[in-house]
C-alpha cells in the first residue's frame, strides 16, 4: 500500500477515534476546560499527530494510548464528582480579588494578575471604578465575576415592585420566506391567522426573513430588506391603557353621581377593575 494512502487511512481513523473519545469526555473538553482537562486535550491531540504520520508505529497502539488517556481522564472525573478535595486538588479554587471596594493585592500577585489585566477584565463587566465593585472573584476557570454595589446595579422589575410574567421560547414560524406549520401548531394557531398578521403589517410571507411568535401571540417580524422598519406589536399597550382608563372613569363616575348606590356600585367596579389590572400586568409588562 503506498505510503499517502495508509497516512490518510491513519489520519481519519484517528480522527474517528479523536472525535468519539472527546463525546465520551463531554462538553467541558471543548470549553472551559481545566488544567487537567487542557493537558489531557493537548496530549490527546499529540497522540493521534504521531500515530498518524508515524509508519513505524504501530496503529492500534496508538489507539491504546488514546483509550488510557480517556479511561483515566474519566476516572479523574468521576473522583472529582465524588470528592470536594478532589475538585479542588485538580481544579482549585475560587480567588477573591476584590472585596469592598478594596483590591486584595496578594491575592492579585497569587494569580499572577496585573493591574492593568484587573481593570481590563473588569471594564468588560461594565465596572470602570474598582470602588463601584462590592466583590470580585477569579474563577478556577480564569474567568473573572463581578458583583457591583447594591447603588450601581441595574434597575429591574423586582426593584420597582413590578411583577413580569414568565418569558417563554418564541417560536419561528417563518423562515426564508417560507411559512412553518409545525411551531405554528404547536402554539396552536393556523395559518389563516398568520396571514391577517401579515395583511395587518402590509407584508407577505416572502419579504419576510425571519417571523416569531411569542408564547402571548405577539407576531414579530424582520424583513429581507433592511431599510423598511416594522412597527412593533402595541396590542398588549393598547390593552393595559384601556384597563386603566376604564378604572379612572369608574373612579370619576363614583365621585360624581350623588346617587348613594351607584357611587357604591362604582367604587366596588372600580375595585375589581384594581385586581384585574394587578393580575394581567405581569403579562402585560413582560
Amino acid at each position: 500500500m503506498p505510503d499517502w494512502i495508509e497516512v490518510a487511512l491513519r489520519t481519519l481513523l484517528a480522527v474517528v477515534v479523536l472525535f468519539i473519545v472527546t463525546k465520551v469526555l463531554g462538553k467541558r473538553q471543548v470549553s472551559q476546560m481545566s488544567l487537567f482537562e487542557y493537558i489531557t486535550g493537548i496530549t490527546l491531540g499529540s497522540i493521534v499527530a504521531y500515530i498518524s504520520l508515524d509508519l513505524n508505529t504501530n496503529l492500534h497502539l496508538g489507539i491504546v494510548a488514546v483509550g488510557v488517556w480517556a479511561l483515566f481522564s474519566l476516572g479523574i472525573e468521576f473522583l472529582q464528582l465524588k470528592s470536594k478535595k478532589m475538585r479542588d486538588f485538580f481544579e482549585s479554587k475560587g480567588t477573591v480579588l476584590i472585596k469592598d471596594g478594596k483590591v486584595l493585592e496578594d491575592n492579585l500577585k497569587k494569580e499572577r494578575l496585573t493591574t492593568d489585566e484587573l481593570m481590563e477584565q473588569l471594564r468588560k463587566k461594565m465596572a470602570f471604578k474598582v470602588a463601584d465593585v462590592e466583590f470580585a472573584i477569579i474563577e478556577p476557570s480564569g474567568d473573572i465575576n463581578v458583583l457591583l454595589t447594591r447603588e450601581n446595579q441595574p434597575l429591574t422589575p423586582k426593584h420597582l415592585g413590578i411583577k413580569v410574567g414568565p418569558e417563554q421560547e418564541p417560536q419561528a414560524v417563518i423562515m426564508d420566506g417560507k411559512i412553518m406549520d409545525e411551531p405554528l401548531a404547536t402554539i396552536g394557531l393556523s395559518r389563516q391567522w398568520l396571514n391577517t398578521e401579515l395583511e395587518k403589517l402590509g407584508v407577505t410571507a416572502e419579504n419576510v426573513y425571519l417571523g416569531q411568535v411569542d408564547t402571548y401571540g405577539e407576531f414579530y417580524v424582520d424583513l429581507y430588506d433592511d431599510q423598511l422598519k416594522v412597527a412593533k406589536p402595541q396590542e398588549k399597550e393598547k390593552l393595559f391603557a384601556t384597563l386603566k382608563k376604564c378604572e379612572a372613569d369608574l373612579m370619576l363616575f363614583g365621585l360624581t353621581t350623588r346617587n348613594e348606590k351607584a357611587k357604591k356600585m362604582y367604587e366596588q367596579c372600580a375595585i375589581e377593575m384594581q385586581t384585574i389590572i394587578k393580575e394581567v400586568t405581569p403579562i402585560l409588562h413582560r
